[in-house]
């Protein structure tokens, strides 16, 4: 491996903390030296001297000459997209306006497909034919959800035990190290539902959003998602195989805006389903969340028809994301398209334009990141394990989100 690389890798970690002084939201995680952490908070660069950093380390990469084996070039490959990321956020903090696509394209490496309103209506006509009634269908949507939320004081056996289950599931295919572990939380005022903040040592702290009521088919989602086979998970990985393992620097750090994100929101999403066929999880959500929760396990069965139908209008988030974000809805259209297209209740609606707002093209992470990292998957071979494997290799190695396509 060319030490030059390890040396880039290093200013990479200095730089991602310098910008972190800009925004408070950039680092996601950092397990590194604290004096580093301190050093940045102590002598913050200006984001010209941070550009002009990227600059040379960049230009370092394309002058060095790299070792043909993959694993190196997999890496330099990797780095350079991430320190091209880096280079247009510090523009963007500088006041640099980018298009929704451009944004998505620089900061993850990938654009969404877009489809017209006309397009996610006729997945909502479905909806209507799966509830009738004559209300709006998105008041059907929501009159038939009110009979799934977990009650508040209920929610932690439920999640506790929608997470046990997936480390079970995950446990039968990754071997994680000895004391990995989490602490599960519930906390108010954030525009996310879910959130994993990565400590370090295989620690996490997960902590679920709890503004809005909690559906019992959130248990699986989150549980996967933030958890295992997840972000924890993800995380737990590049610690050992990448920064212990190989003493690949770079990854003591996780810039949230930039590719890594993509790889990382698409497995854990993807890892949800990877850990349960449908009729798996309509299987343990009927006999264990729902007796949990005090629900009825007769009226799963619908709810899972329900629940992928709205999946499938997934994509309506970009798409009212772009548009509202370049202008082309105002607020109060945005919010229009959110519950009529997308079938959000108002609360709802209002929590993911605030997503929107903080968070630009990231929506695009979920979705996307979900069906390129399915993709990439499920070309390495067809049985389940083989499946896993390539989950497995995806998290804990260095790749970047347009090499997933075919």
């Amino acid at each position: 491996m060319p030490a030059f690389l390890s040396d880039i890798a290093e200013r990479y970690v200095h730089l991602v903390l310098a910008i972190g002084q800009h925004d408070a939201s950039y680092v996601d995680a950092y397990y590194g030296p604290p004096e580093w952490q301190a050093a940045a908070a102590t002598a913050p660069l200006p984001l010209t001297r941070i550009s002009q950093d990227i600059a040379a380390a960049l230009a370092l990469l394309v002058q060095r000459p790299l070792a043909t084996d993959q694993e190196t070039q997999l890496r330099a490959r990797s780095l350079r997209r991430q320190l091209l990321a880096m280079q247009t956020k510090v523009a963007m903090l500088g006041g640099e306006k980018l298009g929704f696509d451009e944004e998505s394209t620089q900061l993850y490496d990938a654009v969404s497909p877009h489809h017209t309103r006309a397009w996610y209506e006729a997945i909502v006509a479905q909806v209507a034919d799966l509830l009738p009634g004559k209300q709006a269908v998105s008041e059907r949507v929501q009159q038939f959800r009110s009979q799934f939320i977990i009650p508040p004081e209920r929610l932690q056996d439920v999640m506790q035990a929608a997470i046990r289950d997936g480390r079970e599931r995950t446990l039968q295919y990754i071997t994680l190290p000895d004391g990995e572990d989490f602490v599960l939380e519930f906390v108010t005022g954030k525009p996310w539902s879910g959130y994993n903040w990565y400590k370090g040592n295989y620690q996490s702290v997960i902590q679920i959003n709890t503004d809005l009521p909690v559906y019992i088919d959130r248990a699986v989602d989150l549980g996967c998602h933030e958890a295992y086979p997840g972000h924890h998970v993800y995380n737990v990985l590049l610690e050992r195989d990448l920064v212990r393992g190989k003493g690949w620097v770079e990854y003591c750090i996780y810039p949230l805006y930039s590719p890594q994100s993509l790889i990382a929101e698409g497995t854990a999403n993807y890892g949800i389903e990877l850990s349960f066929t449908d009729e798996e999880r309509l299987a343990f959500e009927q006999q264990v969340l729902y007796p949990l929760a005090g629900l009825d396990p007769a009226l799963a069965p619908r709810y899972a028809q329900l629940n992928a139908l709205l999946a499938r209008l997934g994509y309506a988030d970009n798409d009212i994301a772009r548009q509202y974000l370049e202008g082309g809805l105002s607020r109060e259209e945005a919010l229009e398209w959110l519950v009529n297209v997308r079938l959000y209740p108002a609360e709802k609606s209002a929590q993911r334009l605030q997503f929107y707002d903080a968070m630009g093209a990231y929506v695009i992470n979920y979705n996307l990141g979900q069906d390129m990292a399915k993709a990439y998957v499920e070309r390495q071979g067809s049985t389940r394990a083989e499946h896993w494997a390539a989950f497995r290799d995806l998290m804990s190695s260095p790749r970047v989100p347009s090499a997933l396509l075919a």
